[in-house]
């Protein structure tokens, strides 16, 4: 291992120590400080201990005009907390990072669907088979619960409770949440916990609730393969992994929904990052006033 790569797995290593950081998102980190190390690497022929600010500073601007905003934005934050690490574990005497300015991100709505298009999704799969029962479960309690990918397919039978009509789910952080799933997808999902679920396992024992091909727990690449599929089947416009999850907040802030209600829901810990569906909240006034106000 490159003492490079070394630095990293510590980096990483603590973090999930103080702060219990998901497997995803420790991937993403180490994803972004191999790309720096890269860089660093072929363009000043230096690595992540020797690297002053100027050679961070180019490392950072290359392909600083074809990424995106937000990566750049992340590749900044993540260089910043890594060398903020090096520096209180006494590894580095300065931060070389500590003045250089963050690329501005706007913040755009997420796409998302409307009511009619998630209709023709959630009615996508043929529910006269067991996987098709399942992917209407499953698409069912995406848009119901407002549930990331990767929080569906880590459900366990231990965290729903079906008589209440909650669910139980860990998510960014390990944080712990309870969503109600309301009464259509919970018909859904115990239609298929009944009389699907026993045949996909055909006899194996599996915690998981959602099963694939491989009487395992359905990977998140899988469920998000099935999502395109049947978006696609169903003519609708592309999707994205949390396509259903900004559907959910989409579709509560035009029914009224208090802003802070969607925070709790879609497990927010910060209010700011709910208050991008502000947008669809004054949007939907605008339009009621076109349609019913006489100088509208």
């Amino acid at each position: 291992m490159s003492s490079d790569a070394a630095l990293i797995e510590r980096f990483l290593e603590a973090l999930w120590l103080e702060d219990g950081l998901s497997d995803n998102t420790r991937a993403a980190y180490r994803r972004d400080l191999a790309k720096l190390s890269e860089r660093l690497s072929t363009d000043g022929d230096c690595d992540l201990m020797r690297a002053d600010r100027a050679a961070i500073e180019r490392a950072l601007l290359i392909r600083a005009d074809t990424d995106k905003p937000a990566t750049r934005a992340r590749l900044m934050s993540t260089t910043r907390r890594f060398f903020r690490f090096l520096n209180a574990e006494g590894l580095r005497e300065d931060d070389p990072v500590d003045r250089l300015s963050a690329p501005r991100t706007g913040q755009r709505l997420p796409k998302s669907l409307s009511e009619r298009h998630v209709e023709a999704l959630l009615d996508a799969p043929d529910v006269a088979s067991p996987f098709g029962l399942r992917d209407r479960a499953m698409l069912e309690l995406l848009y119901a619960c407002g549930l990331r990918v990767s929080e569906l397919v880590g459900l366990t039978l231990s965290q729903l409770d079906l008589q209440a009509g909650v669910l139980k789910t860990m998510g960014k952080g390990s944080k712990e949440r309870l969503v109600p799933m309301g009464e259509v997808a919970r018909e859904w999902l115990e239609r298929y916990l009944v009389d699907a679920r026993p045949v996909l396992l055909a006899g194996k024992e599996n915690d998981a609730v959602f099963i694939s091909q491989r009487k395992g727990p359905l990977t998140r690449q899988m469920a998000w393969f099935l999502i395109v599929r049947y978006a696609r089947s169903a003519g609708l416009p592309p999707v994205s992994p949390h396509t259903l999850r900004h559907a959910f907040a989409t579709h509560l802030v035009n029914h009224g929904a208090d802003l802070r209600v969607v925070q709790l829901l879609l497990g927010h810990a910060d209010i700011s990052t709910t208050q991008i569906y502000t947008h669809v909240a004054r949007e939907r006034l605008k339009a009621l006033h076109r349609q019913h106000h006489p100088r509208g």
